[in-house]
């Protein structure tokens, strides 16, 4: 489990730039980075309520998704759907809510909910938001953009660096949106 590429971008752009290193900052996010703050940044959620709580302070995409997307004929590269981390090897949508991941020497993300893709992402590359949407066997909604969380614990983070897993203590809840 580790982190194959780290991205940010001070604009409120779809994608983001693939960078050597971020910072990420406790209680905040990711330095530098227009989503980073207590209060949400996301502008459809700032506009119900901008004082609500940021539980989207680090967008995180398993490499996974990215390698399943460009076998189906899209092309995809690391930030291109916005994330701040991309790992590789870690079931990121398998993890229950509360779940804690220690990044690199120093950094802690509390993992919050599912991103709810938006159809933004089919402005990107049309019909990529029915990619990243599946079924379970029951017909629930998969959501597969990745995962949300907030910085516990600051610390540079950068690729190659070392992933590990704290699960909540049980009972497990399963990601939700936020």
């Amino acid at each position: 489990m580790k982190v194959v590429s780290v991205s940010r971008d001070g604009q409120h752009r779809f994608s983001k730039q693939v960078t050597p290193a971020i910072r990420l900052l406790a209680g905040l996010g990711v330095e530098g980075d227009a989503h980073a703050g207590t209060t949400v940044k996301h502008r459809s959620r700032v506009r119900q309520d901008p004082g609500q709580p940021n539980l989207r302070q680090v967008h995180l995409i398993q490499a996974e998704l990215l390698d399943e997307l460009v076998g189906k004929g899209f092309t995809v590269r690391p930030a291109d759907l916005g994330e701040n981390i991309l790992t590789r090897g870690l079931d990121l949508l398998g993890l229950p809510r509360g779940t804690k991941l220690s990044i690199g020497a120093d950094a802690m993300v509390e993992i919050t909910g599912v991103r709810n893709p938006c159809a933004q992402i089919d402005n990107f590359q049309p019909g990529l938001l029915k990619a990243v949407l599946d079924e379970d066997e029951q017909g629930n909604l998969i959501r597969k953009a990745g995962i949300m969380g907030i910085v516990l614990s600051g610390g540079e983070v950068k690729a190659g660096d070392a992933i590990h897993v704290e699960l909540p203590p049980e009972p497990h809840f399963p990601l939700e949106r936020v």
